[in-house]
């Protein structure tokens, strides 16, 4: 078998150290680290995924996000865990070709889809395979945080259950602190706005809520929590868009015209506990400037599909030509993408 060689200074060639049947259609790829890249990809947050290079015959790769289903503080190694999806190449290509000893390149952990306080009430709630990040965050409260925590987890059929063994045994070792609902298609049918009001109204002054699943679940709970009196802030969801670029190529950077510096916004970054004052061209957007600067910009698709260059914009406007990877709250919250941002302010203020 041939080594793979990296496309980018940014990404690392991962080994598969194995591979778990989960369901019938569902596998968790466990990956070991070189030494190497030890610090970028164990150093994670709960909640957050990988970029994952897929070879294709027709366009040489694509690139697709997967979660790590696995927690920081309670995992030796992380791993993704992967559902096959009617014709989605990636998933189907992963569940066939990985196995342990075959190696793929992958970007750094990254994604915002993580708690601010792992201490606090949590109400987790997923559907079908959008358990894999939640399950992260379960994992890393269970072990590191103190709040009580509900876990509410809908598919089909017990068949289609991921996890099953493993949140029995965590739900038996914390049962002063966590509880597990789950809810089944063919038995109870599909949870309705409703349904999601009532079984959460209890709940709607004192836990945050994170969410994952497909489109018709995240949008009845949406509706069931707001039904329920949560307050926005509170109510956390995880967007997945397909990436159509290649996110696996160094991005080179055009010098910054007279005419643009003579027209940039100034933008004070905080990024990793450091405070930055740039000068930023506003034909340009922000990870453009901080990578020109020699900042560690955190991104990975630079389309504004995958939200790892998400920040909160404190002060100033920005405009973006995309925003998919943050829904309505999201933006209402003061969230940007700092790969679709471009000033429209003389001054702002952005931190990471």
């Amino acid at each position: 078998m041939t080594d793979l060689t990296p496309h980018s200074t940014r990404s690392a060639i991962l080994t598969v150290a194995e591979v778990i049947d989960e369901t019938a259609d569902a596998r968790s790829i466990v990956f070991d680290i070189p030494d190497v890249h030890a610090e970028k990809f164990a150093d994670y947050l709960p909640g957050q995924f990988l970029t994952l290079r897929v070879p294709s015959d027709q366009t040489g790769s694509v690139a697709r996000c997967y979660s790590l289903s696995s927690a920081p503080k309670h995992d030796q190694l992380p791993k993704v865990t992967v559902k096959r999806t009617v014709d989605g190449y990636g998933s189907n290509w992963i569940c066939d070709n990985l196995a342990a000893g075959v190696q793929i390149e992958a970007l750094p952990p990254s994604g915002v889809f993580t708690p601010s306080n792992i201490h606090a009430p949590m109400l987790l709630l997923a559907a079908g395979s959008g358990v894999t990040p939640v399950m992260s965050i379960l994992k890393t409260a269970l072990a590191t945080g103190t709040g009580p925590i509900t876990f509410f987890y809908a598919n089909r059929s017990e068949n289609d259950v991921i996890f099953a063994a493993e949140l029995r045994e965590l739900q038996d070792k914390h049962p002063g602190r966590l509880t597990v609902i789950h809810w089944l298609e063919t038995v109870q049918g599909l949870p309705s706005e409703k349904k999601l009001a009532t079984l959460f109204a209890p709940m709607s002054q004192t836990h945050s809520a994170y969410m994952c699943g497909p489109a018709p679940f995240m949008d009845a709970v949406h509706r069931g929590l707001a039904k329920a009196k949560f307050d926005h802030h509170n109510v956390h969801s995880e967007v997945y868009n397909s990436l159509s670029g290649d996110p696996f190529v160094d991005v080179e950077h055009a010098e910054v015209s007279a005419e643009e510096a003579a027209d940039a916004a100034q933008v004070e970054v905080e990024l990793d506990g450091e405070t930055h004052e740039l000068a930023w061209p506003r034909s340009r957007t922000l990870v453009d400037v901080m990578l020109a600067a020699g900042l560690d910009a955190p991104y990975s698709c630079q389309e504004g599909e995958c939200g790892s260059c998400a920040c909160t914009l404190t002060e100033g406007t920005v405009e973006m030509e995309v925003s998919g990877a943050l829904d309505p709250d999201d933006i209402a919250d003061g969230y940007i993408l700092g790969c679709q941002a471009k000033p429209t302010s003389d001054r702002l203020r952005v931190e990471f």
